[in-house]
């Protein structure tokens, strides 16, 4: 089985679904990830004003991050981080396009829409145009993810709200994603944030427990053709 993980910035995909993507590779299948997002550019004023330096070295550490779950490639892109709503929907879902034909995935995962986050919405919204389900598309399921941070923040005002009907035992590879996210330096939090190791595990025992299992990540199925 091949699968894509959407993100819009670096960490997204750990955050999201790094316990998953572990497993999955694990299991035999081939995992593609793709970075749509600068990141960090939006803690500036205008994005000319981020350090190159730190910017490359987030991106190295998504290289590192990619290794540690076992992902076969990983794409970067350079839309700019926050911003997504300035670009035209089209540009966004044609680079999603292009991935599908490219990697040609029976699964895909996504950012959750109804995020606090605006690269998220964009994102969710361009993944449901480029996957959209005619004839011959090789995309059979198209699952949401929640990102610490951003979904809990949005306290369901925005729609959707996230409500997770699918449940991935994470039990053996949960802190392989504790430490993927450790990998990333700039993005990484002390508790009590919900990024820091201590929320991380708390989340998959919360899912877990929720689910008979011992941790979990989870996620709403969007749409599944069988």
């Amino acid at each position: 089985m091949k699968i894509l993980v959407l993100a819009a910035h670096p960490d997204d995909e750990v955050l999201g679904c790094g316990g998953t993507m572990a497993r999955r590779v694990r299991e035999g299948h081939e995992v593609e990830i793709a970075i749509l997002g600068e990141g960090i550019t939006s803690r500036h004023a205008s994005r000319d004003q981020a350090d190159p330096a730190q910017l490359g070295a987030l991106h190295s550490d998504s290289h590192r991050v990619a290794e540690m779950l076992g992902a076969s490639r990983l794409h970067m892109f350079g839309l700019p981080d926050n911003r997504f709503d300035t670009v035209a929907m089209l540009d966004v879902v044609k680079v999603i396009e292009t991935l599908i034909d490219e990697v040609r995935p029976e699964v895909v995962y996504t950012q959750h829409g109804g995020d606090l986050n605006v690269d998220h919405q964009v994102l969710y919204r361009a993944t449901l145009t480029a996957t959209r389900p005619m004839e011959g598309t090789v995309v059979k399921r198209v699952y949401s993810y929640e990102v610490a941070s951003s979904t809990e923040w949005a306290f369901h005002r925005f729609s959707p709200p996230f409500h997770p009907n699918t449940f991935v035992d994470i039990a053996e590879t949960l802190e392989v994603k504790v430490a993927a996210m450790e990998a990333y330096e700039s993005e990484a939090r002390p508790f009590p944030h919900p990024r820091s190791p201590e929320s991380l595990r708390a989340i998959a025992h919360r899912w877990g427990s929720a689910s008979g299992l011992r941790a979990a990540e989870a996620f709403q199925l969007v749409r599944a053709v069988e």
